[in-house]
Protein backbone atom coordinates (compact mmCIF):
# COMPACT_ATOMS: atom_id res chain seq x y z
CA UNK A 1 0.00 0.00 0.00
CA UNK A 2 1.43 3.45 -0.98
CA UNK A 3 1.35 6.12 1.59
CA UNK A 4 -1.19 8.31 1.37
CA UNK A 5 -1.02 12.10 0.53
CA UNK A 6 -2.42 13.85 3.23
CA UNK A 7 -5.18 17.17 3.16
CA UNK A 8 -4.45 20.24 4.18
CA UNK A 9 -7.58 19.97 5.96
CA UNK A 10 -6.04 16.38 7.79
CA UNK A 11 -3.12 18.91 8.66
CA UNK A 12 -4.95 21.45 10.21
CA UNK A 13 -7.02 19.39 11.85
CA UNK A 14 -3.89 18.25 14.19
CA UNK A 15 -2.30 21.29 14.12
CA UNK A 16 -5.62 22.92 15.51
CA UNK A 17 -6.24 20.35 18.29
CA UNK A 18 -2.10 21.86 19.40
CA UNK A 19 -1.01 25.19 19.82
CA UNK A 20 2.09 26.33 17.93
CA UNK A 21 4.95 27.70 20.61
CA UNK A 22 8.13 28.97 18.81
CA UNK A 23 10.59 28.21 21.84
CA UNK A 24 10.50 24.95 24.28
CA UNK A 25 8.29 25.12 27.06
CA UNK A 26 6.97 23.02 29.59
CA UNK A 27 3.50 21.21 28.58
CA UNK A 28 0.88 20.33 31.44
CA UNK A 29 2.05 17.06 32.29
CA UNK A 30 5.53 18.76 32.79
CA UNK A 31 7.01 17.50 29.31
CA UNK A 32 9.59 19.90 27.58
CA UNK A 33 7.46 21.30 24.53
CA UNK A 34 8.03 22.99 21.20
CA UNK A 35 6.43 23.93 17.90
CA UNK A 36 3.62 22.14 17.32
CA UNK A 37 3.39 19.92 20.23
CA UNK A 38 7.06 18.05 19.47
CA UNK A 39 8.38 16.49 22.67
CA UNK A 40 11.67 14.96 22.75
CA UNK A 41 10.21 11.59 22.97
CA UNK A 42 9.10 11.92 19.03
CA UNK A 43 13.07 12.10 18.11
CA UNK A 44 13.67 15.36 17.80
CA UNK A 45 14.98 16.92 20.48
CA UNK A 46 13.59 20.32 21.83
CA UNK A 47 15.03 20.11 24.99
CA UNK A 48 17.43 22.17 25.41
CA UNK A 49 17.75 23.00 21.80
CA UNK A 50 14.83 25.63 21.67
CA UNK A 51 14.80 26.15 25.49
CA UNK A 52 14.75 30.73 25.15
CA UNK A 53 15.37 30.50 21.59
CA UNK A 54 12.43 30.92 19.44
CA UNK A 55 12.39 29.65 15.89
CA UNK A 56 9.79 30.69 12.94
CA UNK A 57 6.79 29.56 11.85
CA UNK A 58 8.27 27.65 8.93
CA UNK A 59 11.03 26.00 11.23
CA UNK A 60 8.01 24.72 13.56
CA UNK A 61 6.07 23.19 10.34
CA UNK A 62 9.19 21.73 8.74
CA UNK A 63 9.83 19.61 11.67
CA UNK A 64 6.34 18.44 12.24
CA UNK A 65 5.52 18.27 8.61
CA UNK A 66 9.11 15.70 8.72
CA UNK A 67 7.39 14.03 11.66
CA UNK A 68 4.45 13.56 10.42
CA UNK A 69 5.50 12.19 7.15
CA UNK A 70 8.86 9.91 8.34
CA UNK A 71 7.40 8.75 11.86
CA UNK A 72 3.88 8.82 12.61
CA UNK A 73 2.02 8.56 9.50
CA UNK A 74 3.97 5.40 8.75
CA UNK A 75 3.54 4.13 12.56
CA UNK A 76 -0.95 4.43 12.37
CA UNK A 77 -0.29 2.84 8.66
CA UNK A 78 1.42 -0.55 10.12
CA UNK A 79 -1.39 -0.22 13.57
CA UNK A 80 -4.00 -0.63 10.90
CA UNK A 81 -2.35 -3.30 8.91
CA UNK A 82 -2.98 -2.18 4.90
CA UNK A 83 -6.60 -1.19 5.82
CA UNK A 84 -8.00 1.52 4.13
CA UNK A 85 -8.94 4.34 5.68
CA UNK A 86 -10.83 7.47 4.96
CA UNK A 87 -9.59 11.13 4.85
CA UNK A 88 -11.51 12.00 8.09
CA UNK A 89 -10.46 8.09 9.62
CA UNK A 90 -7.15 8.82 8.72
CA UNK A 91 -6.67 12.46 9.85
CA UNK A 92 -8.45 11.56 13.40
CA UNK A 93 -6.18 8.33 13.80
CA UNK A 94 -2.92 10.51 13.25
CA UNK A 95 -4.20 13.50 15.57
CA UNK A 96 -4.55 10.52 18.09
CA UNK A 97 -1.34 8.81 17.59
CA UNK A 98 0.75 12.39 17.89
CA UNK A 99 -0.70 13.15 21.09
CA UNK A 100 -0.43 10.00 22.95
CA UNK A 101 2.22 8.04 20.64
CA UNK A 102 0.42 5.07 20.92
CA UNK A 103 -1.46 3.86 18.18
CA UNK A 104 0.38 0.30 18.39
CA UNK A 105 -1.09 -0.66 21.56
CA UNK A 106 -4.74 1.10 22.07
CA UNK A 107 -7.10 -1.07 22.36
CA UNK A 108 -9.71 1.20 20.34
CA UNK A 109 -7.72 -0.05 17.45
CA UNK A 110 -7.92 -4.20 17.35
CA UNK A 111 -11.71 -3.42 17.94
CA UNK A 112 -12.45 -1.29 15.34
CA UNK A 113 -9.92 -3.84 12.55
CA UNK A 114 -11.94 -6.79 14.35
CA UNK A 115 -15.42 -4.78 13.51
CA UNK A 116 -16.59 -4.27 17.18
CA UNK A 117 -16.95 0.17 16.16
CA UNK A 118 -19.26 0.41 19.38
CA UNK A 119 -16.24 -1.18 21.69
CA UNK A 120 -13.74 0.90 19.73
CA UNK A 121 -16.00 3.82 19.98
CA UNK A 122 -16.11 3.23 23.41
CA UNK A 123 -11.89 2.66 23.78
CA UNK A 124 -11.49 5.39 22.16
CA UNK A 125 -11.74 7.29 25.44
CA UNK A 126 -9.66 5.08 27.42
CA UNK A 127 -6.97 7.77 26.83
CA UNK A 128 -8.43 10.69 28.68
CA UNK A 129 -5.42 12.24 30.77
CA UNK A 130 -4.35 14.39 31.34
CA UNK A 131 -8.60 16.08 31.83
CA UNK A 132 -7.69 18.58 30.06
CA UNK A 133 -7.42 16.29 26.95
CA UNK A 134 -11.01 15.12 27.08
CA UNK A 135 -12.69 17.80 24.62
CA UNK A 136 -9.48 16.57 21.82
CA UNK A 137 -10.22 13.03 22.82
CA UNK A 138 -14.32 13.15 22.04
CA UNK A 139 -13.28 15.64 18.52
CA UNK A 140 -10.82 12.99 17.43
CA UNK A 141 -13.47 9.99 18.26
CA UNK A 142 -16.28 11.90 16.40
CA UNK A 143 -13.98 12.64 13.60
CA UNK A 144 -12.96 9.06 13.41
CA UNK A 145 -16.25 7.32 13.85
CA UNK A 146 -18.46 10.00 12.22
CA UNK A 147 -16.97 11.92 9.58
CA UNK A 148 -17.09 15.09 12.29
CA UNK A 149 -14.21 17.69 11.09
CA UNK A 150 -13.62 20.47 14.33
CA UNK A 151 -11.44 22.62 11.82
CA UNK A 152 -12.38 25.40 9.56
CA UNK A 153 -9.66 26.68 7.67
CA UNK A 154 -5.97 27.34 7.82
CA UNK A 155 -5.58 29.87 11.26
CA UNK A 156 -3.63 28.25 14.18
CA UNK A 157 -3.40 29.67 17.49
CA UNK A 158 0.14 31.01 17.63
CA UNK A 159 1.71 31.76 21.51
CA UNK A 160 4.29 34.20 20.96
CA UNK A 161 5.49 34.30 24.48
CA UNK A 162 6.84 31.46 27.10
CA UNK A 163 7.27 32.34 30.70
CA UNK A 164 11.11 32.78 31.30
CA UNK A 165 11.10 31.29 34.80
CA UNK A 166 9.76 27.73 36.11
CA UNK A 167 7.17 26.27 35.46
CA UNK A 168 8.30 27.82 31.63
CA UNK A 169 4.72 27.32 31.25
CA UNK A 170 3.12 29.62 27.59
CA UNK A 171 2.19 32.81 28.47
CA UNK A 172 -1.72 31.89 27.26
CA UNK A 173 -1.99 35.44 27.06
CA UNK A 174 -0.26 36.00 23.92
CA UNK A 175 -1.78 33.65 21.50
CA UNK A 176 -2.81 35.18 18.46
CA UNK A 177 -5.05 33.21 15.79
CA UNK A 178 -2.97 33.15 12.68
CA UNK A 179 -3.30 32.58 8.73
CA UNK A 180 -0.52 29.50 8.26
CA UNK A 181 -2.21 28.22 5.18
CA UNK A 182 0.32 30.00 2.77
CA UNK A 183 3.67 28.50 5.13
CA UNK A 184 1.92 25.23 5.55
CA UNK A 185 1.27 24.92 1.75
CA UNK A 186 4.61 25.68 0.71
CA UNK A 187 6.73 23.64 3.30
CA UNK A 188 4.57 20.59 2.32
CA UNK A 189 5.24 21.31 -1.26
CA UNK A 190 8.79 21.45 -0.55
CA UNK A 191 8.64 18.14 1.46
CA UNK A 192 7.14 16.74 -1.87
CA UNK A 193 9.49 17.63 -4.14
CA UNK A 194 12.01 16.40 -2.20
Amino acid sequence: MTQPRLTIRAHMEIIAHEAIVFEAYKCSAGKWTWGVGVTNSSGHIVHPRYFQRPTSLTRCLEVYEWLVRTKYLPEVLRAFRGRQLTEAQLAAALSFHWNTGAIDRAAWVNSFLAGRTAQARREFMNWRNPPEIIRRREAERDLFFDGRWTNRGTRARIIHRVNPRPPHNPVWSSAVMTEIGPQLREVLARAERG
